[in-house]
């Protein structure tokens, strides 16, 4: 019952996080058009289990007027709207009232301010910290995001028995975060990893959508291209089991990828995620409608 559309407004992104599952930064290319934007809002309509849209990237402020017309887009369709943002914009909290003030006027139901070390470092008064001040002088609903970088905690050790360690901070280790932050990580044996533990694969709950037309299940899995076939049609159809990748996935996880496909493989990963990005990306020029875009695993687009 897919109740929920989260708009990738754009790639592009004025920082480059390490632990970024799209792989953003200045470099990265795709952002959607109002023609676009109103094209699928004409298709949520036709979908009456939605009730919630949220605009991130990439950075939405990037792309400011644009982002204003899909909010108000949004609203008239009487949908919960949110909102996600690095707050590269505060500047001050006087600053940040005057770019939330359009906004507020919208009534946006969620704000959520990316608050970390992988956006503002390790400063006293962070950027968002400025920015949730304004917001809440506004009288806005808003909250943080924070995602701790990886950190390896002690063995517990129940009687004689030692057990594995453990990973802490709240990394998912695809996208960039693949290739920057598993430096000295523990892993565990690939066979371990037979589920999806974060993704709702046979009944999607949400999906997000980028400006090429992909309707990511989970970012890099499609479940096809809505600028080829409407949004509609293509949550209508959609069959989990069915498609090439989650298919195999809800049959036994990452490690049913390996098996499926005869793919080679390490021996050990870090978690579900890292394994399953790397055979994904490994099959991506086998399934290019089914894993897209290619810049989302750090390959040059076509």
């Amino acid at each position: 019952m897919l109740t929920g559309i989260h708009f990738l407004l754009t790639y592009n992104c004025n920082f480059e996080c390490d632990h970024c599952f799209l792989f953003c930064g200045p470099a990265a290319r795709g952002t959607f058009t109002i023609y676009q934007l109103r094209n699928v809002f004409s298709e949520i309509r036709k979908i009456r289990s939605v009730n919630n849209v949220y605009f991130e990237g990439g950075e939405p402020f990037l792309y400011y007027p644009l982002m204003l017309e899909g909010l108000r887009l949004a609203r008239s369709l009487d949908l919960k709207i949110g909102l996600v943002t690095n707050c590269y914009w505060a500047n001050s909290v006087e600053d940040a009232e005057i770019w939330l003030r359009e906004i507020n006027k919208i009534k946006i139901n969620d704000l959520s301010l990316s608050d970390d070390v992988f956006h503002h470092g390790d400063s006293n008064i962070s950027p968002a910290q400025l920015a949730k001040t304004a917001a809440k002088r506004l009288g806005m609903p808003v909250g943080t995001i924070s995602i701790d970088p990886p950190l390896v905690k002690p063995c517990i050790t129940i009687g004689n028995e030692k057990g594995a360690p453990v990973i802490g901070g709240n990394v998912m280790f695809k996208g960039r975060a693949g290739e920057k932050l598993t430096k000295d990580l523990p892993t565990r044996r690939w066979e371990l990893f037979n589920s999806c533990p974060h993704e709702e694969l046979e009944h999607p709950q949400r999906v997000h959508l980028d400006p090429y037309g992909n309707v990511h299940i989970c970012q890099g899995i499609s479940m096809g291209n809505m600028w080829t076939t409407p949004l509609a049609e293509l949550v209508k159809n959609y069959n989990g089991h069915a498609h090439p990748v989650c298919g195999p996935l809800l049959k036994g996880g990452p490690a049913q990828l390996v098996r499926e496909y005869g793919l080679e493989h390490e021996e050990a990963y870090i978690d579900e995620c890292h394994l399953c990005f790397l055979m994904r990306k490994a099959l991506i020029d086998r399934f290019p409608q089914y894993l897209a875009p290619r810049q989302v695993y750090g390959l040059v687009p076509d």
